[in-house]
């Protein structure tokens, strides 16, 4: 049976399948979800054998379950293993959805709920193009899935599983639905991914808040201080100062560069898409090559001293930020980390203590276009989506990728299906039907011609 009128038959009954997953609230970041995040493993299972998997485990991790399934078509033939998470983001505010977020309504053509896209809708297509080459016998290779309930909060558990488990997952490639395409009408393949470094910055000076008209300009504020040592992070033209930081950094090659800009991007739309009347960044990069092939600093929060209602004249003991930088391939974050760190302590003046505590990291990743797996997920997208896709890097990070191709030696194929509309990790989280049917093509192609 051709794939569209497997689809256009079996469509109401997949849709509730996948209304069985989204309506299981399975949020890693909250405790309180615990039980939850085990009956989402537990109904993954039951739904990767009812797709024609030999066997499907949920398996314990030093966090939550694992889900690991297979099919062993022929131990000798190439092996695929699928990776994607069921745990999602929490959904609030909750007082800016349509609609509940865990319980799913199909409306203007579109899946409304929370993992729609992220990673339930997406992790779906994958397992129903499995289920369609297994139901007509077209299934040449090895699949095995391995789906984690920890992404959302970095992966903690997952490095741990990988290495204690290198020979069950052992696969000659690894595809992923977790990223996302440039549009609708755009088809694109995510070939590389930043890395990320985070940290907190603590500065205590004073040992208490102090009355700024009695001690204003004879003791060190720790929130000007902190200030200060951020500002002097990047300069004018947009490069991080950290001594030794571009030391691993490798210039984008110039036809990378030129596919770079061939991709269709409006500056100006993209201005006013998020309220801004001019862009800024690295000296001498456009802004796609500054989102995804550059690396990035940012602060990501900071506080101190009173932010109540009124005002209240003080000077405080201490000030804080937290901090990340985006890092591109070859870049060690934990090379990074302490290059960071060591800046900040040595720009630090003796007037506040400052205290440097990293937080979570990861590699960045990229994916050589000449690997057949790569080539077989273009025509993939070919088929389903008219067009061949368009290579592009990323800005976001997936920590696990990185990891998978440290400790299983395996690259992955980032074969994703989402928009930008899509609005993951927000309110109002959504994913096309008409994407889920193209995307679920797109996978049996795939796996047809790799």
């Amino acid at each position: 049976m051709e794939i569209k009128k497997y689809i256009a038959e079996n469509e109401s009954g997949m849709l509730e399948e996948l209304f069985s997953l989204i309506r299981i609230p399975s949020i890693s970041a909250k405790p309180e979800h615990h039980d939850d995040m085990l009956a989402c493993a537990e109904r993954w299972a039951q739904l990767l054998l009812a797709a024609g998997a030999d066997e499907a485990l949920v398996m314990p991790s030093a966090g939550n379950p694992i889900v690991f399934g297979q099919k062993i078509v022929d131990p000798k033939a190439k092996t695929v293993l699928i990776y994607a998470h069921y745990d999602v983001m929490p959904a609030e505010p909750l007082e800016l959805w349509k609609s509940n977020p865990f319980e799913p309504e199909v409306r203007d053509g579109h899946i409304w709920a929370r993992g729609a896209d992220d990673d339930k809708g997406q992790s779906f297509i994958q397992v129903k193009a499995f289920e369609y080459l297994v139901k007509n016998n077209l299934l040449t290779h090895n699949v095995k899935f391995i789906f984690e309930g920890e992404e959302e909060i970095g992966s903690p558990s997952l490095e741990g599983f990988c290495r204690e488990h290198k020979e069950l997952l052992k696969a000659d490639v690894i595809l992923v639905s977790d990223t996302s395409m440039l549009g609708a009408d755009l088809p694109s393949l995510t070939t590389g991914l930043r890395g990320l470094a985070y940290w907190e910055i603590e500065v205590t000076g004073p040992n208490r808040d102090l009355h700024s008209g009695h001690f204003g300009g004879a003791v060190a504020n720790p929130i000007n201080v902190l200030c200060g040592m951020i500002s002097k992070v990047t300069d004018a033209d947009g490069r991080i100062t950290v001594p030794g930081f571009y030391d691993d950094v490798e210039e984008v090659p110039q036809a990378e560069r030129e596919m770079i800009a061939h991709i269709p991007f409006d500056e100006e739309k993209y201005k006013k898409a998020i309220g801004v009347n001019a862009l800024f960044g690295e000296k001498g990069y456009s802004t796609l090559e500054r989102n995804s092939c550059r690396p990035s600093f940012d602060v990501c929060g900071i506080w101190g001293g009173y932010t109540g209602e009124g005002s209240k004249t003080v000077l405080p003991s201490k000030a804080y930020a937290k901090v990340s930088c985006r890092l591109v391939p070859h870049q060690d974050h934990h090379k990074i980390s302490q290059l960071f760190a060591d800046y900040i302590m040595a720009i630090a003046p003796d007037t506040v203590q400052v205290k440097v505590t990293p937080m979570h990291g990861g590699q960045g990743y990229v994916c050589p276009i000449t690997l057949p797996a790569y080539q077989a997920a273009e025509k993939g997208f070919a088929k389903a989506f008219g067009k061949k896709p368009l290579a592009v890097r990323r800005g976001g990070s997936i920590p696990i990728i990185s990891t998978f191709e440290q400790v299983l030696g395996i690259k992955t194929i980032l074969m994703g299906f989402g928009l930008e509309s899509n609005a993951i990790h927000s309110p109002n989280e959504n994913i096309p039907l008409d994407i889920l049917r193209k995307g679920i093509e797109a996978v049996v192609e795939f796996h047809l011609n790799y």
